[in-house]
């Protein structure tokens, strides 16, 4: 049997451009234009083999300011529907990171960016493979994916405080399962309008579930969505205090108190409608069934790790490469 990186890789390499976006294990591509909740103005990166210029536009499509930088990074994307990330809610801080092209990768670049001027304030070079998961309302802390680099199914979110510049050694988890790992596959992204919650959707083996991070305290919540078959082509949608899972088609799948982080309103009739639904881009009919290979991958590769368990592999602190 191929080992499992190389499975993994072979796979990734039968995506289409379209599904690949950088922060996630694929190969990079830009996300599409990313803003802060309610914001006025928009972003987009094009990057070539040694810089990267970034745009910053009106909503109405004129150019505010532009500008190159050394390096070539991209927008995060943060899901595999094309959600972008990367942009406080005060929308003074822009973090973009270096493209991806191979799993596992042996070190992660990031660059973070004053959002007004343009300018980098400073690049964090991370031992280990990581993409971007999210950044508080402030700028203050930012939350990484690392993955495991044999699975990468295999995941911590981990916090980053950007005024320190120090990668916290604990994991974020949820404080009630504080135990259960984490295992799936990001399909969509919401975000609270200010900012503070990253509501992600995955799709799992065992049952979707979302995952909302608190990025101001540092903690999190896993909400299984036992009732909901698949979440491919779902999205989430933030109405007041109730955040719903909903299918392509309008069908609400299941509903969740954000304010207990509770499933309120299962729809279990609807889940057989999430199944046979297209998913929300043109290639996410190819991309889930690939998707679906490489979580039965990572499934067999945990398997095996399982019955030769090894010591948790030590992690350098971040390095700052730049002012």
């Amino acid at each position: 049997m191929l080992p499992v990186a190389v499975l993994l890789i072979t796979l990734f390499a039968l995506l289409p451009a379209a599904a690949s976006a950088d922060g996630l294990p694929a190969v990079g591509i830009d996300a599409t234009p990313l803003s802060a909740p309610g914001g006025k103005v928009v972003y987009t990166t094009k990057s070539g083999k040694r810089s990267t210029r970034v745009t910053e536009r009106a909503r109405h499509g004129d150019v505010v300011r532009r500008r190159q930088i050394a390096g070539t990074f991209s927008l995060p994307a943060v899901a595999y529907d094309g959600s972008p990330g990367g942009l406080s809610a005060d929308g003074r801080t822009l973090v973009l990171i270096s493209p991806r092209t191979r799993y596992p990768r042996k070190r992660t670049i990031l660059a973070v960016l004053d959002a007004h001027s343009l300018r980098v304030r400073r690049e964090i070079s991370l031992t280990g493979d990581f993409s971007f998961d999210a950044i508080s309302p402030d700028g203050r802390l930012m939350y990484l994916v690392e993955y495991d680099p044999r699975n990468f199914a295999e995941y911590d979110v981990r916090a980053y405080d950007l005024r320190a510049r120090r990668l916290f050694s604990k994991p974020v988890v949820d404080p009630r399962e504080p135990d259960e790992e984490m295992y799936g596959v990001p399909v969509t992204r919401a975000t609270s309008a200010d900012g503070r919650w990253a509501y992600t959707l995955y799709n799992s083996p065992e049952h979707p579930f979302v995952h909302a991070l608190d990025t101001s305290g540092r903690t999190a919540a896993c909400i299984d969505l036992d009732d909901v078959r698949k979440a491919w082509g779902a999205t989430l949608e933030l109405r007041g205090p109730r955040l719903d899972v909903v299918g392509r088609a309008g069908a609400v799948l299941a509903s969740i108190d954000t304010r207990t982080n509770r499933v309120v309103e299962p729809a279990a009739r609807a889940a057989d409608e999430a199944s046979s639904e297209d998913a929300g881009t043109s290639w996410l009919p190819l991309a889930a069934p690939l998707a679906a290979l490489l979580l039965l991958a990572a499934a067999i590769g945990r398997r095996l790790a399982l019955r030769r368990r090894r010591p948790e592999p030590a992690y350098e602190s971040a390095v700052t490469l730049s002012e």
